[in-house]
């Protein structure tokens, strides 16, 4: 039995968890049972995966199967990126982007509207064409981008059925060259959002709100490269590697100064190769507007005593819009502001209010997988679409067998 998640901050309450090794083991696991949750990669710092059973589908077969005519690949919910990134490296294809971590699983990336980084890069559930879901019963349904339902399928939350396999859109292979660059003035920041985040393919600003942002990383297509040798908006070139936490060895971080390197190895912030095993830091996220950028970082920066005991660092990121309906992203252009916090409990309780203050004149919404303090009472705002969203899930699961702790504290009415 799988006891915690990844971090280790959260234990799982399920008295019984299933391996499926077959779609028919599958669904007759899914149709015999009355309230069940499926577990991925666990790094969901919460009970968003939790309930009073778990199905593990890492026993099931793992093939992918690449369409170059529709340039799609359809692989199974339970894969992981960083393997699906293996099977498309030997096609000569690549995804549009990638999260920090490539060690998560699809189904609960796209489920939970995790995401990368970049001006006009949307998060990694935008590169859904196509998915196959189990109902609560063990019936398969198929959904593709022309189906009414498929914007609110995508961003599932876990509440529909389990996914059993993603179609993803994908394109030729590309390299990426990835440059740091220290201390960037909070001015630059501030007051220059769009020169900053729009320097690379992707980039990511790293923080604990002192007297500058300390570092910068810069991922930029080598097809687009553009020169900053001589330094970026006041910030230096780092003349190391580096990881983004203060004294922290950069040997799992993915190459730096300047090094080309293939799409899969440059755009996550963290090796293939390295395997967490031990988080030993829980995680939050809260989005808002792209246009509120500059007011978001100087409210946070007020924050800074109250987030000092808690914060090992933060990331500030851009996110494209889309249509998904629970995507923390829908209908706007977002910046992220990352916070990975110290295990220390009642120093995040803390932290995490001041956040949810100092963000709420923006209507910041959160990372679905990751902790906040905010419940039901702020959802039906920030998320247009919940009435139509619990609709959807109304009919794949009328008996609310997919439907968790978390899911009625946080989505439902």
């Amino acid at each position: 039995m799988i006891d915690t998640n990844w971090a280790g901050n959260y234990l799982y309450t399920a008295n019984r968890i299933h391996e499926p090794r077959s779609l028919s083991e599958l669904s007759e696991a899914v149709a015999g049972t009355d309230q069940l949750r499926v577990l991925g990669s666990r790094h969901s710092f919460t009970d968003i995966a939790d309930g009073a059973e778990l199905i593990t589908l890492a026993g099931m077969p793992c093939d992918v199967v690449i369409d170059t005519n529709a340039m799609t690949a359809k692989v199974p919910g339970q894969m992981t990126y960083a393997a699906v990134c293996v099977a498309l490296r030997h096609a000569g294809l690549a995804l549009h982007n990638l999260a920090s971590l490539p060690h998560i699983s699809v189904a609960g990336a796209i489920a939970t509207g995790t995401h990368g980084s970049g001006d006009h890069n949307g998060n990694l559930a935008t590169a859904v064409r196509a998915l196959t879901v189990m109902k609560a019963d063990g019936e398969i349904v198929a959904l593709d981008d022309s189906d009414a339902d498929f914007a609110g399928a995508v961003v599932s939350l876990g509440a529909l059925g389990v996914t059993v396999d993603v179609t993803l859109a994908v394109q030729p292979s590309f390299d990426v060259v990835q440059n740091i660059f220290e201390r960037l003035p909070w001015e630059a920041a501030i007051d220059a959002t769009d020169e900053v985040f729009g320097a690379g393919y992707s980039v990511s600003l790293f923080t604990t709100y002192g007297s500058t942002v300390e570092q910068v990383w810069v991922k930029q297509r080598a097809d687009q490269i553009r020169l900053y040798d001589d330094g970026f908006l006041g910030a230096t070139p780092a003349t190391t590697p580096v990881h983004m936490v203060a004294g922290e060895s950069s040997v799992n971080c993915t190459a730096q100064l300047g090094a080309k390197s293939l799409w899969s190895e440059a755009l996550p912030h963290f090796r293939a190769d390295f395997e967490p095993s031990v988080g030993d830091e829980v995680q939050s996220e809260w989005f808002v507007a792209r246009e509120h950028a500059g007011a978001a970082m100087r409210a946070l920066r007020n924050c800074k005593a109250e987030l000092a005991p808690a914060l090992m660092v933060s990331e500030i990121r851009t996110i494209a819009a889309d249509q998904l309906w629970m995507s923390p992203h829908y209908d706007r252009d977002s910046v992220a502001f990352h916070f990975t916090w110290f295990p220390i409990d009642a120093a995040i309780e803390r932290a995490v209010e001041a956040v949810e203050r100092a963000l709420a004149p923006f209507a910041a919404r959160p990372h679905w997988g990751k902790a906040f303090g905010h419940g039901g009472e702020l959802v039906g705002d920030r998320y247009p679409r919940r009435d139509e969203f619990l609709s959807l899930v109304g009919r794949f699961d009328p008996n609310q067998k997919f439907r968790n702790d978390w899911f009625r504290r946080n989505i439902a009415r």
